[in-house]
């Protein structure tokens, strides 16, 4: 297992991750034909976009084939005012490697990132119906507020955390 920087030429396998993983992640929560036409082709654009941005901060999580199966990303999103205050804006998997510490890997180095950017806190938002929101909340996030947000013409509850201590969460991971 490796986890690096994200490159330029990582733009097209990130895609396949993240397709691939709201197919499985949001199965049962968002509509079928919305997950169904999720393209590679669009998400690559966007990822060359985010990797290209130096704001983002993108992570990759590789096997042992050098194929990568996960990714990570950090921002400060455009409605976070709070002072020294960023955000997890991602974290997903292949289905096939959820489960076995990668998760948990790849969130001890973004979180190393940020301690280095001297951020104190990290916001993370995530839908209420996704079981991945237990994952945050194991490593100490706190639940902090909600919002609706609409995905694929649907309406769906959005949960807002917090982790107040960087150095807490930092040593909880280890």
């Amino acid at each position: 297992m490796n986890i690096r920087k994200a490159n330029s030429q990582d733009a097209q396998d990130i895609a396949k991750v993240h397709v691939d993983s709201w197919r499985t992640t949001y199965k049962g929560i968002l509509p079928d034909d919305f997950l169904n036409n999720l393209s590679y082709e669009q998400r690559t654009e966007l990822w060359k976009k985010n990797i290209s941005d130096a704001t983002n901060y993108v992570l990759v999580a590789e096997n042992e084939q050098n194929e990568i199966i996960g990714f990570a990303t950090g921002a400060t999103r455009k409605t976070n005012s709070v002072p020294n205050a960023t955000d997890l804006t991602s974290i997903y998997l292949l289905e096939e490697y959820q489960g076995i510490g990668i998760g948990k890997q790849l969130l001890t180095e973004i979180f190393a990132y940020f301690k280095l950017k001297g951020y104190e806190k990290v916001f993370v938002e995530v839908l209420a119906e996704n079981k991945t929101r237990n994952f945050y909340e194991y490593y100490g996030a706190q639940y902090v507020d909600n919002t609706e947000i609409k995905i694929g013409g649907k309406v769906l509850e959005e949960l807002i955390y917090v982790w107040n201590d960087i150095d807490k969460v930092i040593e909880k991971i280890k």
